[in-house]
């Protein structure tokens, strides 16, 4: 017993002579491996966690929140923790789908001109941004969210989803968003120059209550920012691959997700 406990003593440090290393230095480098393992472990459980409640989230925002949660008292590199994703099979691999189009400008109605172009809104009410976009449920099927937000508090003030484009959805999210308006407040409603928003009965809707009218002059995303932001973000964390019953689930996520 002793005898062999001796031999594979005086094995490690042959092997480590012959590598031109110390006895001490391999066992530095198993604390070393043990440290790095925990670490790994620590770190794929809170990726677990976060996965949770965000299945699609993004390795970079991934990344920033693990940090975070964590306070710097595991170190760990962007690269390394990519890497570490990619080994246990955690990356988000996102499917190429044929994208439907939203927004239908070509149309007979009157389009009005952008009047926030220079604005910075300095308040809540004093700007609203409106969008349509799709999400798809599991088995490929698109369904599409009517949104109003407060451009200032950045707000879920509004918000529908239907089956079709027609004008039915973003109607029902404006009158949402007219549920906590306070009376004789006006903000601009901000929009692109989709058929929905440009039609008699949300025009009319919007002048009813006194609201400016603005839209974009062009196809830039740009002109529209703020609800493209909030498109994004809804969609590729925390609305697309549910299943079935995606509606109720949407219902149940938008009612926790307000502030984006």
């Amino acid at each position: 017993m002793f005898l062999e406990h001796d031999e594979k003593k005086e094995s490690i440090h042959h092997c480590c002579s012959l590598l031109g290393y110390s006895k001490q230095s391999y066992y530095k480098h198993l604390k070393t491996q043990e440290k790095v393992a925990l670490y790994d472990y620590i770190i794929l459980n809170k990726v677990k966690l976060i996965r949770e409640d965000l299945p699609v989230l993004g390795g970079r925002k991934l990344f920033y929140m693990v940090r975070k949660e964590l306070s710097g008292n595991i170190p760990i590199g962007r690269d390394a923790f990519f890497n570490l994703l990619r080994e246990y099979k955690l990356l988000v691999h996102r499917k190429r789908i044929v994208k439907p189009i939203t927004t239908l400008s070509w149309h007979h109605y009157n389009k009005y001109p952008n009047l926030i172009r220079d604005l910075i809104p300095s308040s809540p009410n004093e700007l609203w941004v409106t969008d349509i976009t799709y999400v798809t449920s599991q088995e490929g099927i698109f369904y599409y969210l009517s949104l109003v937000t407060d451009a200032y508090s950045r707000k879920i003030i509004g918000w529908y989803i239907s089956a079709d484009l027609s004008m039915d959805g973003p109607l029902h999210a404006l009158e949402e968003a007219f549920h906590d308006l306070p009376k004789g407040v006006y903000p601009i409603h901000h929009s692109d120059r989709g058929v929905q928003y440009c039609c008699n009965a949300y025009v009319k809707r919007l002048k009813d209550a006194g609201l400016q009218i603005s839209m974009t002059e062009g196809g830039n995303p740009r002109e529209n920012a703020i609800a493209e932001r909030v498109n994004g973000i809804l969609k590729d964390e925390w609305l697309n691959k549910l299943s079935l019953t995606f509606i109720e689930q949407a219902r149940v996520v938008l009612a926790k997700v307000k502030y984006l």
